[in-house]
C-alpha cells in the first residue's frame, strides 16, 4: 500500500528521486520540462508520482507524463540524450504528453524542422501571423470534446483550459481527441492507444485541469 504522506515529503525534500513502490505516475525528466507546477497539482491532488531518470525507473510506474515547455527542436535534443527515446516509443501503459511534451509525440515540427518521437503520424505546425490573433495563443481558451474518453470524464463540453504555445498539432479527425479554435482549428487533445497529448496545461487550468489529471491517474 501506497503511503501518500511519506511520497509526499519525499519528492519535496528530493524531487529527482523517484518514491520507491509500485503504481503512480513517473515523470520523465529530460531538462525541458515544467516540473515544480505539474507536481503541485498532482501534490494538491494527492496522486503519488516520482522522477524518471533512467530506463530502470520505468518499471516503478503505472502511466508517465512527458511535460515540456519552450523549443520543440530543443526538447527533442535533450530528450536524445537522456537515451530514453527507445524506451518511450515501445511504452505500452498510459503515457501523457503536455504542451511541448505532446508536440514531441507528433512526426514532425516546423520549429527547428525538428523530427521527433513520430507516435503520431501527424505535425506540428506554426500559427500564421494574424492582426486579430497574436501569437502566441496565450491564455484560457473553450476545449470541445470529439471523442468519448474517460481522459475527459466529467468536464464539460467547452470547458476552459490555459494555453501558451506558438506551435499547434494539425486537425486529424483520427487522432484528435478534444479541439480548439484560435484562428483556425487545432487539436488540444490527441489520442493513440496508450497515448495521450494536450496542448494546454492542465496543472494551470483550475478545476477542469485537476479533474483531468485526476482522470489520468485512473486509466
Amino acid at each position: 500500500m501506497i503511503n501518500m504522506d511519506e511520497i509526499t515529503q519525499n519528492n519535496r525534500q528530493n524531487i529527482s528521486s523517484p518514491f520507491r513502490g509500485s503504481g503512480g505516475i513517473g515523470i520523465i525528466r529530460y531538462g525541458a520540462g515544467n516540473i515544480f507546477s505539474l507536481t503541485a497539482a498532482l501534490e494538491r491532488l494527492g496522486i503519488p508520482y516520482g522522477m524518471i531518470n533512467k530506463e530502470e525507473d520505468f518499471e516503478q510506474f503505472d502511466r508517465y507524463i512527458i511535460p515540456g515547455v519552450g523549443h520543440a527542436g530543443a526538447a527533442m535534443a535533450k530528450l536524445e540524450q537522456t537515451g530514453l527515446v527507445p524506451k518511450i516509443k515501445s511504452l505500452t501503459k498510459p503515457t501523457l504528453g503536455i504542451c511541448v511534451g505532446m508536440q514531441l509525440l507528433t512526426a514532425h515540427s516546423e520549429e527547428g524542422d525538428s523530427k521527433l518521437l513520430d507516435i503520431f503520424p501527424i505535425n506540428t505546425l506554426k500559427f500564421a501571423p494574424c492582426t486579430e490573433y497574436k501569437v502566441p495563443h496565450t491564455g484560457w481558451n473553450r476545449v470541445s470534446p470529439e471523442k468519448e474518453n474517460a481522459l475527459f470524464e466529467n468536464i464539460p463540453n467547452g470547458s476552459h483550459f490555459y494555453f501558451v504555445h506558438s506551435y499547434f498539432i494539425e486537425y486529424n479527425i483520427e487522432y484528435t481527441l478534444s479541439s480548439t479554435n484560435y484562428s483556425n482549428k487545432f487539436s488540444a487533445s490527441i489520442w493513440r492507444d496508450n497515448f495521450y497529448g494536450v496542448q494546454f496545461h492542465p496543472e494551470k487550468s483550475g478545476i477542469h485541469g485537476e479533474t483531468l489529471l485526476t482522470n489520468f491517474s485512473k486509466l
